[in-house]
């Protein structure tokens, strides 16, 4: 049996995707490679990745029917999905709003009447976010929350790929979980994130963007927590219950909001370099705290964050000096 990973060049995908390789599973790997960021950052990845023997990997877009149906039907051993592609970023969606709209929507719409015609679908798992609590102002964040004020083009899409997610769970039965991440860091991370942007401008002694003038909070969630959620959840697929489809939504986040301006004192410590900040207002799209309620992922799946800022930003800055020779 193979499990397909879509994003499997990304950030998550390619940590989920380890992960996977490492228990002995049978890895199909999918990813378009795009230029949003570095795609050399991309390809080490995938040779990290293709030294085991149980990795495949095709490099498609997600919203491409015609490669997606071909995918599906020469790889017939596929039961289970862990859909990490999308395209990512609250501040690029007002570069580029199309880029969302066809790989969040269409691309999960594609997947979803694809994967629907699979001979046995154990479970299809998807990546939402944070970002769909939008205005939302009671913390922290529930799955019990409304979320129908979606602040950014890229909120807007990955709560539409919850709604998608739950028509065809309640039309055809497919086991479905949505998995809100709350800002993922950690080693191999994408470089239009925080974390690392703040590591190379402190490395190159330029001055750092903090927005909001510094009030900003953020349940930082390190990566080998969110791929430890990950796989439990892919383990225990949501059972259809009188007047419910099989489908689920559940917050994947480190419990714990941490002041941005700690978060930065941390990173010094670890570069062992100071900051020159540069403090601006609040950027269109973006809130100023994100706080996840994970109780129902604690009861579930037995979820339990275990990596601090602490240890988990030395480990990124550890990683970074070690892959840029910084």
């Amino acid at each position: 049996m193979t499990v397909l990973v879509t994003g499997a060049a990304g950030f998550i995908g390619f940590h989920m995707s380890l992960a996977l390789l490492g228990r002995g599973e049978k890895v199909l790997g999918v990813d378009n490679l795009n230029e949003y960021y570095d795609v050399s950052l991309k390809q080490a990845r995938l040779d990290v990745l293709g030294q085991d023997n149980g990795f495949q990997f095709q490099q498609l877009d997600i919203a491409d029917r015609d490669a997606v149906e071909a995918l599906i039907a020469e790889n017939g051993g596929i039961t289970r999905v862990v859909h990490l592609a999308s395209q990512a970023g609250v501040r690029y969606s007002l570069i580029d709003p199309y880029a969302y709209s066809r790989a969040n929507v269409e691309g999960q719409l594609v997947l979803l009447e694809t994967c629907r015609k699979l001979e046995r679908l154990d479970h299809f798992v998807y990546a939402s976010s944070s970002s769909v609590y939008g205005g939302n102002t009671k913390l922290p964040f529930s799955i019990k929350d409304a979320v129908d004020t979606p602040l950014s083009v890229y909120a807007a899409t990955k709560r539409s790929m919850e709604l998608f997610a739950h028509s065809y769970s309640h039309i055809y039965a497919m086991p479905l979980t949505g998995l809100r991440f709350f800002t993922v860091y950690g080693p191999w991370g994408r470089p239009d994130m925080a974390a690392f942007i703040f590591i190379r401008k402190i490395l190159a002694g330029e001055p750092i963007p903090v927005f909001n003038n510094g009030n900003m909070r953020r349940d930082f969630t390190y990566i080998d927590d969110i791929v430890a959620g990950v796989l439990a959840c892919l383990d225990k697929p949501p059972v259809a219950q009188e007047g419910s489809a099989p489908n689920r939504v559940y917050n994947l986040g480190n419990n714990n909001a941490e002041p941005l301006m700690r978060f930065i004192s941390v990173l010094e410590d670890a570069l062992g370099q100071k900051a020159e900040i540069d403090f601006q207002p609040l950027q269109t799209g973006d809130v100023p705290e994100t706080s996840a309620d994970i109780s129902e992922t604690q009861r579930d799946f037995g979820f339990e964050p275990k990596t601090t800022i602490d240890e988990g930003l030395p480990r990124l800055v550890a990683w970074y000096r070690e892959y840029y020779g910084a």
